[in-house]
């Protein structure tokens, strides 16, 4: 790893003024010098489909040659119906196969998230996490970010507007980048 570290956002929504992009952006304003953030867009994905993973569709390379290039990920993740969006895990199980060469192997992330709910995301950050022991992924413990009441945080356009949360989102940011390090040493 470079002195310089590299972080792939995924956002778990398509919604052009998803709060959980609007996570991302808000990150990729608050990264310490040294420190970008590249914030993948999952539109146009195919659902998984075992029969192309060895030639799967160009949006598919891209993920997972973004994942292999980054030194960390931010999973940035709605809670639909008490989980993971289906869009968010389908790009995951993408990313893993074929069997024995999944692009998220070893990755350290930081899974965050928004939602009008006083809970956040936690159940769906809490599967995130589970998913990423089969993955060998090493998630982030502290910060935790789950963003509850994102309606009196975000504007209609999905833009952060609340500066303790952004100093929040600043704060894990920079954890997962002392984290990174110490993983890579």
């Amino acid at each position: 790893m470079s002195d310089k570290i590299k972080i792939l956002g995924i956002a778990g929504s398509l919604r052009k003024a998803s709060t959980n992009r609007g996570v991302l952006r808000a990150a990729a304003e608050v990264v310490p010098e040294g420190v970008e953030i590249e914030i993948f867009d999952l539109d146009g994905m195919p659902l998984f489909n075992e029969e192309l993973e060895s030639d799967p569709p160009q949006i598919v390379k891209d993920l997972r040659e973004k994942v292999r290039s980054a030194d960390a990920i931010i999973f940035a993740t709605p809670e639909y119906n008490y989980g993971v969006p289906g869009l968010l895990k389908n790009a995951i199980d993408w990313g893993s196969r074929p069997y024995g060469q999944s692009a998220w192997e070893g990755k350290p992330a930081a899974i965050m998230g928004a939602s009008g709910g006083n809970i956040a995301t936690a159940r769906a950050q809490y599967d995130l996490r589970k998913s990423m022991v089969f993955l060998n992924m090493f998630p982030l413990n502290k910060p935790e970010v789950m963003i509850g009441g994102s309606r009196d945080k975000f504007d209609a356009a999905g833009n952060l507007t609340d500066e303790t949360t952004r100093d929040h989102i600043a704060k894990a940011v920079a954890a997962l980048v002392e984290w990174t390090r110490k993983l890579s040493s």
